[in-house]
């Protein structure tokens, strides 16, 4: 089980959103690159980033702040989600030092993309499902589709996907717990490890999330818990690794 600290950009900022609502923002640093130096010493194994301009504009604002990252840690497996929506932008990544692109609302509006993605660049390609009340988001979280997240999951079973990361706006950023159920029906669903993100306040949820790694759980996104303190990154990630030993 990994315990994934998320830097989320805005405008050039380290930024938390309230269930996605780009006006709803809390600054937490105006250095990405420092914040990612912060997660790596704590001993993070995996970085989530997501390029939240990029996500409103459908194109990659933050590149620069990526590329930066990966360089000065460049065996530090990272992710990068927001605005991917082309197969250039995903080579430009994987150029960059990324190790997998975060394929959102064209999973849902162009699905053949991801497969497409999935055969120019294997083990490269990560669905991303945001869902409220069980229906996908897209276009930031701004459009409410009527495609089940399972539905989706179950879509993409046999592309060649290393991983979805789900996502309940209902949870995010709101430190209220994982909602456990919907997102191990989508591992179900799928077949395909999921990454759950949203809703992670405390140790409590990391006890509730490891149990599940035996369904299909790679790990766990945490954001505004680890920005505030109410987790700490390093005990979190000790306690999955003390778990999976036992």
């Amino acid at each position: 089980m990994l315990m994934i600290p998320a830097i989320d950009l805005k405008d050039g900022q380290c930024v938390r959103l309230l269930q996605g609502r780009m006006e709803d923002a809390t600054v937490f640093g105006a250095d990405p690159v420092a914040m990612a130096s912060r997660w790596v010493e704590a001993g993070c194994r995996r970085l989530h980033l997501v390029d939240l301009n990029g996500a409103f504009e459908g194109t990659p604002i933050h590149a620069e702040v990526v590329t930066a990252i990966s360089r000065k840690y460049p065996d530090l497996p990272i992710q990068i989600g927001g605005g991917i929506r082309s197969l250039d932008t995903i080579e430009t990544y994987l150029k960059a030092g990324v190790s997998w692109c975060i394929i959102g609302t064209a999973a849902v509006k162009q699905p053949e993309l991801v497969r497409e993605a999935c055969a120019a660049f294997p083990g490269h390609i990560i669905v991303g499902i945001d869902a409220k009340e069980g229906l996908v988001a897209t276009e930031g979280w701004a459009d409410v589709s009527t495609v089940q997240a399972t539905d989706l999951a179950r879509q993409f079973a046999d592309a060649g996907v290393s991983a979805i990361v789900y996502t309940d706006i209902s949870r995010d950023g709101m430190m209220q717990g994982v909602n456990l159920e919907a997102t191990v029906a989508v591992a179900e669903a799928g077949g395909i490890p999921v990454i759950a993100s949203g809703g992670v306040t405390d140790m409590k949820d990391v006890e509730r999330l490891c149990p599940l790694a035996n369904q299909g759980l790679l790990g766990a996104i945490t954001g505004r818990a680890i920005y505030e303190g109410s987790l700490d990154l390093a005990e979190a990630q000790s306690y999955c690794d003390q778990y999976a030993s036992n």
